[in-house]
């Protein structure tokens, strides 16, 4: 199942705001479409759209059994209706991390950044999708999908702050930060 993000001027999340964290930014947008098909859609109107991302989300990587077991455990499912407020953060990560083992690469994502770890505190109040890019020749590596309730945001920007702070990070050389909100029906 492939999950598609279409920036354009149409969707059913508004843009509040789109800007570059590390490397080139995306095309300024109004709105943002999601859609999750058998095959990556592609815009019904292309001028309506001014990019398209796209990603499936895969089996969770970089992960030993207890963790995922109590990832499994805390975390909540996207679409829940007070999670109003989202943010889709497209990653790149540099030749040196692909170059890596896995081994090495786990190292670094856990041993070292304690990405899952330090993560956990945030879950259930924000809930997040991890989208495969790399392999379908995508601009980006990964796209995250996160989701939470307006009174979760602080702690949305202190999770994605300690993320950042991290070794792991070292090796991102294009990231952009879109945060969005629901559009009211």
């Amino acid at each position: 199942m492939f999950t598609t993000f279409r920036g354009g001027n149409s969707g059913a999340w508004r843009v509040m705001a789109l800007a570059p964290v590390t490397g080139e930014t995306l095309p300024k947008v109004t709105s943002l479409s999601v859609t999750h098909a058998a095959a990556i859609t592609v815009p019904l109107v292309p001028s309506q759209t001014a990019w398209r991302l796209a990603g499936v989300a895969s089996h969770v990587r970089y992960v030993e059994r207890n963790e995922k077991t109590a990832l499994v455990a805390v975390q909540a499912g996207l679409g829940r209706p007070e999670a109003t407020l989202a943010a889709l953060i497209p990653i790149k990560k540099s030749a040196a991390w692909w170059d890596l083992t896995q081994e090495e690469r786990r190292r670094i994502f856990e041993d070292k950044s304690r990405h899952i770890a330090d993560s956990m505190k945030y879950l259930p109040a924000i809930a997040r999708q991890l989208y495969h890019a790399r392999d379908l020749g995508e601009p980006f590596d990964f796209l995250t999908w996160f989701e939470f309730a307006p009174e979760h945001a602080g702690a949305f920007e202190e999770l994605v702050a300690t993320l950042r702070g991290t070794e792991e990070w070292s090796f991102v050389e294009r990231e952009v930060d879109v945060r969005l909100e629901r559009e009211k029906v």
